[in-house]
């Protein structure tokens, strides 16, 4: 095993448990509450041969706790199934008035959601009145009173008092309990719900949640799924974007931002059907056009990121930026002004009728669910998680609303928030001989990386530089080659690198943090750094 990922574990004080998880060590569904009303309302379903309606979400999450659940459906007896997802420019999140009136011409007797439903009292009340059940499945936060549906299954529900590793299921981890509480039933198969991991894995890293308990045992065992799927949808589009191996970046850079493009640009009914298809000849078509998607989400996402940044330095604490830009691509340039900025931000686009609607990031202290229940006075409604948050706001109000979220980021009197956005690095040192292909191949045992176990990074100290060579068709990426006390050289790589990098000489003293990546040219494999900051001495 190699030295500095010796250190690195012991440092990290991981055990045997965190590097080969268990399967059998997770955590019985049936903790989880109302899953026995649950799982007695599919099995009334299943025997008496009821219509089922699935309502989702248009995100990756959404799109995969919504395959999930059909799935665990289908697996349960259940043949005749409907999957609703919400348009993101006409029903926005959560249950859709539109799911009433399909409910009811369709004649279904069971709603299932998955990832939304939590707060949604009306419409569920609404079902109820037409002799219509509702199960939901969520993993949003709750009123203090639930919704009156015959199970709300969600580990954020305030009178919940099982494991706290629970509480950071993804929405497709939410429906996976629901399929082990099924397989635990005999409804289903044993063993069989094992091949649902894969979107569970996928669903899980997109929604950025913490990749330690529960979900270290889901996503561990979700790469080995994943790299042996039978679905022929995502092995097309796997096979068109260019993956090599499932890890954490292949899914968070390559296949979520082509799931996500369906739901961001046009419908997210495309990545659905892709993940569900096992038609070869649909999947290549699906794949392509999600390949299109993507392409134009990626311009669309730039030229709306550089037109804010133009507009010069953010002076409120939390960043606020209206224009009319493609509504589906909010949450992701919001995500990019916090990247450039260092700040929260809300992007917000006019939709129609003076409503502007936006996308909220954030980072550290500053709580965006919070925010907005703090400046409701000034909203049409909103609401998230922490990290990320969504909000509706009238042409009138978007003063008001600016002043009230700024307002209450000064009350908190928070201090050096930036911390939170900096990499602290899991080792110095000042040898690079040990960043080779052993441990790359050790450090994959950590995979996939994410909130709670993030990719390990390394401090190397003391170092000569050897060589600066700017690379690209415009010099925008940066080559710079170091030798270390052991006599070794490694190969530093930056793309894109900030302007200051390229004023680098062999005359400086600095220290660089790095993680430690594969390189490939020409069938030989080597191991070098990608740069991640340059701290001058």
């Amino acid at each position: 095993m190699n030295k500095l990922f010796t250190q690195l574990v012991e440092n990290r004080a991981l055990d045997d448990s965190f590097l080969h998880p268990k399967y059998e060590d997770l955590t019985d569904p049936f903790v989880l509450p109302d899953m026995k009303k649950a799982v007695s309302r599919i099995k009334t379903a299943a025997e008496t041969g009821e219509k089922v309606l699935i309502y989702g979400d248009y995100d990756v999450d959404g799109v995969t706790a919504s395959a999930v659940m059909e799935e665990a459906l289908i697996m349960s007896g259940i043949k005749n199934i409907d999957i609703m997802l919400p348009d993101r420019f006409v029903d926005g999140y959560g249950m859709s008035p539109r799911l009433i009136e399909k409910a009811k011409n369709d004649e279904i007797t069971l709603v299932i959601t998955v990832d939304c439903g939590s707060r949604n009292h009306e419409i569920i009340e609404e079902l109820n009145v037409l002799n219509i059940d509702t199960i939901v499945t969520d993993h949003h936060e709750c009123e203090d009173e639930i919704p009156d549906a015959v199970a709300v299954i969600n580990p954020k529900r305030h009178d919940f008092t099982g494991p706290n590793t629970l509480k950071d299921l993804a929405g497709v981890g939410v429906a996976f309990k629901v399929a082990e509480a099924l397989t635990k039933t005999g409804l289903i198969e044993n063993g069989q719900e094992k091949w649902l991991l894969d979107l569970v894995l996928l669903g899980t890293i997109c929604d950025s949640m913490s990749l330690t308990g529960e979900n270290r045992i889901l996503s561990y065992y979700g790469i080995k799924v994943l790299s042996k799927t039978r679905r022929s949808g995502l092995k097309e589009l796997m096979r068109s974007a260019g993956v090599k191996s499932i890890t954490s970046d292949s899914i968070g850079f390559q296949i979520g931002p082509r799931l996500n493009a369906a739901g961001r640009l046009e419908t997210a009914e495309l990545a659905l059907n892709l993940v569900r298809t096992k038609s070869a000849t649909e999947a290549a078509s699906l794949a392509n056009t999600l390949e299109e998607l993507n392409k134009k989400r990626r311009t669309e996402q730039r030229s709306a990121t550089e037109e804010i940044i133009r507009r010069g330095e953010k002076e409120d604490p939390v960043i606020i930026e209206t224009g009319n830009w493609h509504e589906g691509i909010l949450g992701i340039v919001a995500g990019r002004l916090v990247e450039t900025f260092k700040k929260p931000a809300f992007v917000l686009s006019e939709t129609e009728n003076g409503v502007f609607k936006g996308s909220g990031r954030s980072f550290g202290d500053f709580n965006l669910a919070e925010a907005l229940t703090f400046a409701k006075s000034t909203i049409v409604n909103g609401g998230g998680h922490a990290a990320a948050a969504g909000v509706r706001v009238k042409r009138e109000n978007l003063f008001a609303f600016r002043e009230k979220i700024n307002e209450y980021y000064r009350s908190l009197n928070l201090k050096d928030q930036e911390k939170y956005l900096k990499i602290i690095p899991d080792l110095d040192t000042e040898d690079v001989g040990d960043f080779s292909l052993e441990l790359l191949a050790d450090l994959a045992q950590l995979e996939p990386f994410g909130p709670g176990n993030e990719e390990p990074s390394f401090c190397i100290k003391n170092a000569n530089i050897l060589s600066v060579k700017p690379m690209g068709d415009k010099n925008q990426h940066l080559r710079v080659d170091i030798k270390g006390r052991d006599g070794k050289i490694i190969k530093l790589v930056a793309f894109f690198a900030p302007e200051r990098w390229f004023t680098l000489s062999e005359e400086d003293e600095c220290e660089f943090l790095i993680r430690p990546v594969e390189n490939e040219w020409n069938g030989v494999r080597s191991a070098e750094g990608r740069l991640l900051d340059v701290i001058w001495l």
